[in-house]
């Protein structure tokens, strides 16, 4: 199902849910619904729906050709290996899904940061109780098919941007640190990915800046309790980093 808005109202819930995060969501299903760089908008829902999909499975791979037809179906195991088979994502694994047919370096980083982002929305709605919103209706248009410049090996698989590489048109994704941890960079390849990440992490956590003032409370927990969460669920999600 699907809807040309994504209000997340939040109306029929006892949740006193944070304009920031309210705010955030409703920019994700802006971005999910239009092109990227390198998926048109379409494409870049059906990633979503699939990703859904994946959630629900318990066997964590689908059966061949059961994925929509406008992806390729490297791009469909990919959504449900990452989703549903973190264990079995290795580096042989990555290279031979980035010279599948209909993929690429750059489709995949930009289909993992749809991923990051639907994944982080809808388990957000999961914990609090709350009905998944419906995704948005597909935005006509043609991917950029933009890469940018600067990337190197920097120790991810995918290359990636680090902060003295930054063009101009990506100045802004690091916010103005001088550095950027590999987990922060690791979408680079995909700047827009990257400036998504930025606003939900923002939203759900905290702001890069408040992460290193330790001195504030800036939420409702504390920064320890904060923490042991953030660790407790990175050990379930078994996040290799």
């Amino acid at each position: 199902m699907t809807t040309t808005i994504a209000p997340f109202s939040y109306i029929d819930t006892d949740w006193q849910i944070p304009g920031r995060i309210r705010d955030a969501h409703r920019r994700s299903w802006e971005r999910l619904s239009a092109a990227g760089d390198w998926w048109t908008g379409a494409e870049r829902v059906s990633i979503a729906a699939e990703c859904r999909r994946a959630s629900a499975l318990v066997d964590g791979l689908p059966d061949p050709g059961a994925g929509p037809a406008e992806l390729p179906e490297a791009a469909v195991f990919a959504i449900h290996r990452l989703i549903g088979d973190l264990p079995n994502v290795s580096r042989d694994w990555y290279d031979a899904t980035v010279s599948a047919d209909g993929m690429s370096d750059a489709r995949y980083v930009e289909l993992l940061g749809v991923l990051v982002a639907v994944w982080s929305v809808d388990e957000f709605h999961r914990a609090a109780g709350l009905p998944l919103e419906p995704l948005p209706s597909p935005i006509t248009g043609e991917p950029t098919q933009r890469r940018p410049a600067g990337l190197a090996d920097n120790g991810s698989w995918p290359p990636t941007l680090a902060a003295k590489s930054l063009a101009d048109s990506e100045a802004d994704i690091y916010l103005g640190f001088p550095r950027a941890a590999n987990v922060w960079a690791a979408m680079s390849l995909h700047p827009d990915s990257v400036r998504w990440l930025n606003d939900l992490f923002h939203a759900h956590y905290l702001s890069w800046e408040e992460i290193g003032d330790l001195e504030t409370e800036h939420r409702t927990l504390t920064r320890a309790q904060l923490e042991i969460m953030a660790g407790r669920v990175s050990a379930l999600n078994e996040c290799f980093y």
